[in-house]
């Protein structure tokens, strides 16, 4: 079958969308929660926390790793940006996805994302409640669980205006904390806070060296590093339920450059010079927190505790709206059960129920199947970003063209020169996909996300066979 005999997607820009969907949803996030949100996604537990397995594995070079893969980011987003910005929709790359590719692509790659989103909820549960029955010993995690899932089911139910301030006054909350991370860490990098002397590149230059790991040390964190990034497409998503989608989504894009240098780049910097890298508690506690207690700044434990906890509540609540953003635009063009897609005042309730009882039921695998069912879901959603990453750029590389033959005034942000950042954005995806088959640590992850995305992408081909031989029929 030929694309062209797909039908709709490949004919002009306006052919494919969720507009049906994105104008029953109301426009209620202004820009201030828009540019939080963008902010505040690229603000996660994955930084606070994760970001510790790099530095054990990279050293002092995961700075390089950070800026490595920021700048795959950054590509990433102004492709994601371009597109948003001529077409915003609540379905974001999946739509772009299907109207440069075919009903297939938008599929696979929406419901992937879904899976994702759901799946995350889940897991950022599980680690709030970790972090409340630390201080309230006794207490079951699962019920914490569940009353974060309530609080956040309510919060998406009622409308998109109370998600958005929820996401505005958290995102605040982790800009304010790590600003003040960086402007002590600067401070005592340069001998001029109280109490501590300028390290200089002692530990940079520690032990083994700012590579102490080699080539291979510094592929493991790069691949650490890539995951963390993860969150910053919500900001598409909101995009379309904004007062100016338009301009909403195309400053967010702009903005998000700086602030992922200035907070992971910059972090990263801050704790491998003030902390050396083998310090058992950059991993076992994270490297935030072996920073702070190194500026012998008091109840630094406690400090980093309530910022994990605001980030991942943060991110739960972040990732029940757009899971249930994604849902609803995918049922409303035909990729999904029509129960899923009905809204009622301006939101998808039966989308936002479904996606929170899906992160709930990975909750309680997590207790019933820790060993199996719940390390194979973990798996399966491991490398999912990534394929996310290549249908924007494929999607990107399309639709550009398209844009500027038929519809050259909704280039409002445009892909940096343009096809060659594109074609070498994809190049290096490619590349960490083969890096992740070299690992034994994620070789698990690609294969369990390669047999998700092939399964997805099999139905979404029968699906599309059979529209196309209903139109014919019906023609």
């Amino acid at each position: 079958m030929s694309r062209n005999s797909a039908s709709p997607p490949t004919g002009s820009p306006a052919a494919v969308s969720d507009a049906g969907a994105d104008s029953a949803l109301t426009h209620g996030l202004k820009q201030r929660h828009l540019s939080m949100i963008a902010l505040g996604g690229v603000i996660g537990a994955g930084l606070f926390v994760g970001s510790g397995a790099g530095i054990a594995a990279a050293g002092p070079s995961i700075v390089i790793a950070y800026a490595v893969s920021g700048l795959l980011v950054m590509l990433v987003m102004r492709m994601l940006g371009e597109m948003s910005a001529a077409n915003p929709a609540s379905g974001s790359f999946s739509v772009h996805a299907e109207r440069a590719i075919g009903p297939w692509a938008g599929f696979t790659v929406g419901w992937a994302f879904w899976v994702l989103l759901c799946v995350a909820v889940g897991l950022e549960g599980i680690g709030a409640a970790k972090i409340v029955t630390g201080w309230l010993p006794g207490t079951p995690e699962w019920a914490w669980v569940a009353l974060f899932m309530v609080v956040f089911l309510a919060t998406n139910l009622a409308s998109v205006k109370k998600f958005g301030e929820f996401e505005f006054w958290f995102a605040t909350l982790k800009v304010v904390a790590i600003s003040l991370f960086l402007v002590l860490g600067v401070l005592a990098i340069l001998g001029v806070l109280p109490g501590t002397d300028a390290p200089g590149a002692a530990n940079l230059k520690g032990e083994g060296g700012f590579m102490p790991n080699g080539a291979e040390g510094l592929v493991i964190g790069l691949l650490a590093s890539v995951f963390a990034y993860g969150g910053l497409e919500t900001v598409t998503i909101a995009a379309a339920e904004s007062e100016n989608p338009v301009q909403g989504v195309a400053k967010a894009v702009r903005t998000a450059m700086w602030r992922i240098a200035l907070f992971y780049v910059g972090s990263m910097a801050v704790v491998v010079t003030l902390v050396p890298w083998d310090d058992p508690k950059v991993v076992k506690v994270g490297p935030f927190y072996a920073a702070l207690n190194h500026l012998g700044i008091s109840g630094a434990a406690e400090i980093m505790n309530v910022v994990i906890l605001v980030a991942l509540l943060s991110a739960m609540n972040a990732n029940i709206y757009g899971a249930s953003r994604m849902a609803c635009s995918l049922v409303a063009r035909g990729q999904g059960p029509k129960r899923l897609g009905r809204i009622s005042s301006g939101v998808p309730r039966a989308a936002v129920l479904v996606s929170s009882v899906f992160g709930f039921l990975c909750v309680l695998l997590s207790y019933w199947r820790p060993d199996d069912v719940f390390p194979w879901l973990l798996n399966m959603i491991g490398a999912v970003i990534l394929v996310v990453w290549i249908f924007i750029a494929l999607s990107q590389l399309v639709l550009r063209d398209r844009l500027e033959r038929e519809a050259p005034e909704k280039l409002v942000v445009r892909m940096w020169l343009f096809p060659v950042l594109t074609v070498l954005a994809l190049l290096a995806m490619l590349g960490i996909f083969i890096l992740m088959l070299l690992q034994p640590d994620t070789r698990d992850q690609l294969v369990a996300t390669g047999v998700l995305t092939v399964v997805l992408a099999a139905i979404g081909v029968v699906r599309q066979r059979r529209a196309v031989a209903v139109r014919g029929a019906q023609g």
